[in-house]
């Protein structure tokens, strides 16, 4: 079975980065730069001779504005060295941006019915994307990503982010005081996480995991959601998200250098900013 490198966190990382937080209550590592070792982690998943898939969705005019940019960051920058499968999905067809073939990268593109996006867009692409992981992803690849088009890879992202269930950490609520985590507050929701509850504040722009567990939060995600709306509710899916990864800790925890809004200047804390998202332009 696939797994992750248990040794792959430097002995003395609390040391190198004391500015942060790079360690959960439950003991699951929270990736800043210079809290992994590199070198360790390749030697490891050379040997598993893994596949990691990249699901990307995007609709309208915004397919055409973000998609294009977003791979070829990510065919630059994620996962270099390692087969890569990209499942772009989108309600046009539209043509791939040239990019330079290799053995290592596949792009899959997919179109979800027009039938569908009376829907609320993020669930229709979750919903999208289990069907497709039920249906072939899952025998394809032994990690997966789930990340919004709005976004650009400036940096390395590789196997230091793998892990069985992945959290992004907010790059806002990351620095702001815990009591003031906009978690979904109704207590009929299925998505509540109660006042005086909860870990962190996780962003919605990128999750992974493998496939089995991200089709997990799947089914529990759209479960939820029907809850609430026979129960004249309407949470938003990071809430649902966040209600999950409070009951299921995730294994691994992205900073906020993997996410960061290019609306705000970097603090201190963020020496090496992997991922940048643009907030005032959303899918």
């Amino acid at each position: 079975m696939i797994g992750e490198c248990s040794d792959s966190w430097l002995p003395n990382f609390e040391l190198k980065r004391p500015d942060v937080i790079t360690k959960t209550d439950w003991l699951a590592p929270i990736l800043w730069e210079g809290t992994f070792d590199r070198r360790v982690l390749e030697k490891h998943y050379r040997r598993q001779n893994i596949t990691v898939g990249l699901a990307v969705f995007a609709t309208g005019r915004f397919a055409e504005e973000y998609l294009r940019p977003f791979l070829h960051s990510a065919n630059k920058h994620f996962m270099t060295g390692y087969r890569a499968i990209f499942y772009i999905m989108v309600d046009a067809f539209f043509k791939l941006p040239d990019i330079e073939p290799s053995p290592l990268r596949t792009f899959k593109a997919f179109k979800v019915g027009t039938e569908r996006w009376w829907l609320d867009g993020p669930l229709v692409h979750v919903k999208s994307l289990g069907e497709h992981i039920a249906s072939h992803i899952r025998d394809e690849v032994d990690f997966l990503f789930s990340m919004a088009a709005n976004q650009v890879f400036q940096n390395e992202v590789g196997v230091e982010t793998l892990g069985p269930l992945v959290a992004q950490l907010h790059a806002w609520w990351y620095f702001r005081n815990t009591k003031n985590f906009p978690y979904e507050r109704r207590l009929t929701s299925a998505a509540c996480i109660p006042f005086g509850q909860g870990d962190f504040y996780y962003g919605s722009l990128m999750v992974g995991g493998t496939p089995h567990n991200i089709l997990d939060f799947i089914k529990e995600y759209l479960n939820r959601v029907i809850h609430d709306i026979k129960n004249g509710l309407n949470s938003t899916y990071e809430n649902h998200l966040n209600k999950y990864f409070y009951l299921n800790k995730p294994t691994k925890l992205l900073s906020p250098e993997y996410s960061w809004d290019l609306a705000f200047s970097p603090p201190p804390q963020i020496q090496y900013v992997k991922v940048a998202h643009d907030s005032q332009r959303k899918l």
